[in-house]
Order: structure tokens, then sequence, then C-alpha cells
């Protein structure tokens, strides 16, 4: 999902699900219905660079449904900063779309209020059947042990992109392979101005998904097996400080990516600023910066020791986009209809090479498409070594709390404050609090 830019409004997300039931969604007044299915009301969350861009990415597609069903369907491309609080309204006033995209890290805290639609074996059978699925992108739809609230649509995961003018300047041969070969290249790489690793120190969610990536490499899940928050366990603790640490101990990112929440580490990476960055699915924004494809490269994102997906070789969360049906719509069938086209191999293949996302479907993986050494990266993290962040009704709140705690942690860094294991241990035991608060 492109939820770096997601992350406001959470707290409030939760506040309000906590208490909602399944009284929302469904077709406004001149939709269809399953005797008529005539009209589909559609939010799809902005993936491309613009909301008209999207409009036209997604508008022909919607024909070729219309097409082959005689559905037409009314798109509203929502921005990311709209759509958590747009969710939420239709689940309490029962004017919502039928079919909409959420954030797959909102998938179990959205299930709770029973809006949508669960997707057990009979509702998976009519768009083709779960097995279609990679089984890490349906790990993300919904609470382990219940039908997941919504279907993988486009998948994503981290990586690590480099520049390779930068890396032969530093007499650097290979990207690191493990944390201490990163932070050992990264000391050669910080000199002249410039800086070895980009972050987004006050993006709540990148934290999220970098710490908890971490976390899972120190044993960490942040969450008990009941569901209750454990943020201050040694291994959780131990992640956050590596993270900051890159800045206030290693040094290897400069103080000001403290501030940085609008992608700015992109573009630091693109104007040759900074060496390298842990990210989703960068080709093009770099190409729209200017960078041509020759000037970075790719590889998967460090661990602490070998290779990725070895025991605690984590090294990604689960990205992505999922699609979800408001339980309430009038017109069922339709929307099934409508999730099964847009998740089919073909659908699959052509959205997915326009938004440089992964496809969820894994017959689609074949395309040549995906075999793009970016692509091959991110594929191949996402079927071996991502894993899903906690799926949990609170797992929003997780994101705020954890999130701003580490956000603090690097505003200390950056004001030259002493990062101890004991300030990493109060920062969360303050977000501890908050959320069982």
């Amino acid at each position: 999902m492109r939820h770096l830019r997601a992350a406001a409004a959470i707290t409030l997300a939760v506040s309000v699900v906590a208490g909602v039931t399944a009284c929302g969604g469904g077709t406004s007044s001149d939709g269809g219905s399953n005797e008529s299915p005539k009209t589909l009301t559609y939010w799809a969350s902005n993936q491309g660079p613009s909301i008209e861009a999207d409009k036209k990415i997604l508008t022909p597609e919607l024909k070729k449904f219309e097409k082959e069903t005689g559905i037409k369907v009314k798109l509203e491309v929502v921005p990311w900063a709209d759509l958590l609080n747009r969710i939420l309204a239709a689940t309490t006033s029962g004017q919502g779309p039928d079919v909409l995209n959420i954030g797959n890290t909102w998938s179990a805290s959205l299930q709770s209020t029973g809006a949508l639609l669960p997707w057990d074996d009979e509702n998976f059978e009519a768009i083709g059947g779960r097995d279609r699925f990679i089984d890490s992108a349906v790990a993300s739809a919904g609470k382990e042990g219940e039908p997941p609230a919504a279907v993988p649509l486009y998948s994503l995961s981290y990586a690590l992109y480099y520049n390779k003018k930068m890396f032969a300047d530093a007499g650097i041969t290979a990207p690191p392979a493990t944390w201490d070969q990163l932070v050992e290249d990264g000391r050669k790489l910080s000199k002249d101005g410039k800086w070895a690793l980009g972050a987004e120190g006050s993006n709540l969610s990148n934290n999220i998904h970098q710490t908890f990536v971490l976390g899972q490499q120190h044993g960490a899940d942040f969450f008990d097996e009941q569901g209750k928050a454990d943020f201050t366990s040694d291994g959780a603790v131990a992640a956050v400080k590596q993270y900051v640490d890159f800045m206030a101990k290693d040094r290897i990112i400069a103080p000001g990516n403290a501030e940085y929440a609008q992608n700015q580490s992109l573009t630091d990476f693109a104007k040759g600023r900074t060496a390298m960055v842990l990210w989703q699915a960068a080709a093009t924004t770099f190409a729209a910066q200017g960078m041509k494809p020759e000037d970075w490269g790719v590889a998967p994102v460090p661990v602490p020791a070998g290779a990725p997906g070895a025991g605690k070789q984590t090294n990604s969360m689960v990205a992505g986009i999922n699609m979800a049906v408001f339980r309430n719509t009038r017109n069922i069938d339709g929307a099934k209809m409508f999730v099964k086209f847009m998740t089919s191999d073909a659908e699959q293949k052509i959205l997915c090479k326009t938004y440089g996302s992964i496809p969820p479907v894994k017959a689609a993986q074949s395309d040549p498409a995906f075999a793009a050494p970016e692509l091959k990266v991110l594929r191949d993290t996402l079927a071996t070594s991502a894993a899903p962040l906690p799926q949990v009704p609170n797992e929003s709140q997780f994101e705020t709390a954890v999130g701003t705690a580490v956000k603090e942690l690097f505003a200390d860094a950056a004001a030259g404050n002493p990062v101890t294991t004991e300030s990493v241990k109060a920062r969360l035991e303050k977000a501890q609090q908050t959320m069982q608060g």
C-alpha cells in the first residue's frame, strides 16, 4: 500500500470503529441491486501520481467490465489523507460505496467493525478460489482464524535502493546484505555533505514498517498471543534502538531526516544527496525526478546475517492494497463480480504493471514484466521473507503510538540528545500506556 501517505487520523479511526457494527455501506439510491444490477459505486485509492492519472488508468478498465456484465461502475478516487475517515463515516452513515480499496494494514481494524463482507470459502470461490492468491497477501487481509475482510489487489514489499555512482566512488562493489555491512558501507558514504541512508523520521507508518521488520529479526512481535500490546520486550526495544541508532550512533542518516514525512528521502536519493533508501516500488518516482534506470540498483533489505527468508530473517512487512465489499450493499452479486474482474489474471497484469506493484494473484506474476530486476526483488521478498503487520483490531493505534515514539526518538537524535536503551524503553512504555488507556 502507498500508506506512507496515510499515517494521519488513525487514532480517531480506531476510537470510532470500536463501537461500530455492520450498519453501513451499500449502493446509493440510484444504484443497482441483485435483481437489477445497473450500477456499482467504487472508491479507489490514489495509487498513481495524481487523482486524474488514476481516473485515466482505471476508466478504460471499468468500461471493459461494463461491456462484459452490463454493470456501470461509478468511480471515485479518494486521496490517502481522506480515505480512512471516509470509510469510517460510511460505516456509520450508511452512505458508502459498494466496493472500495483499503490499505492492508487497516484490514483487521476495519474487520472489527463488522461492516465489511467476510471472504469465507464460498465468497472466495465466487472469484476463483483463495488459492489463486499469495499466502502472505491473504494473511494481511484480516485477523488470523477468521475469514479475511478483503481480497488482495496490489501487493508491495520493501527493497534497498542504492546509487551506483556513489557506491563506486566510495570503492563499494556490492550492496550490503547485512546490517553490519550497511553501517560499515554507510560510514564510507557519509561524507562531504552527503549521507548513506535516507529515512522518513516523522512518518509514523514508515517508522512502524521499519521497526516492525527489525522487531521480527530480534524475535519481537509487538503483541502477545492474546493480541495485547507488548512494546517493551527486549526485542522490541532493541529493534527501535537499532533503527534510531542509524542516526544517533552510526551517523549514516542526516539529522534533517528526523523531520521528513512527505517522501523527501526519495528526492534526496534522486538528487545524489543520499546513497541508499528503503522503499516500496520506487522506480517511477526516481524516473519522475530525472534518474535513469542505470543510475540505481536494487537489492533485498539487509538482515542480521546470511540471507533473507531463513529463521528470523524477515526483511519486509507485507505491503499493499486490499479490495473490500460493504456487507450491506444491495448489489452483492455485482460487487463480487467486480472483485473477480479486478483480480483476474488479465487485469492484474495490466494494473500492477501500470502501478509498479506486484500481483497478489500467482498466475499473473508469470508475466515477463514482473521479472525486471526491481520487481523481481520485490516479488521474491513478498513470497519468501515478508511478514504481515499484526492483524489485531487495534493495529491502527499501534501505528500511531509506536510510530510517534520513534518520531520523538529521531527528534532526540537530531538534537544531539543521547538515545539509550533506557530512553527507548521509556518512550515505548508511554506508547503502550496510550494503547491501554
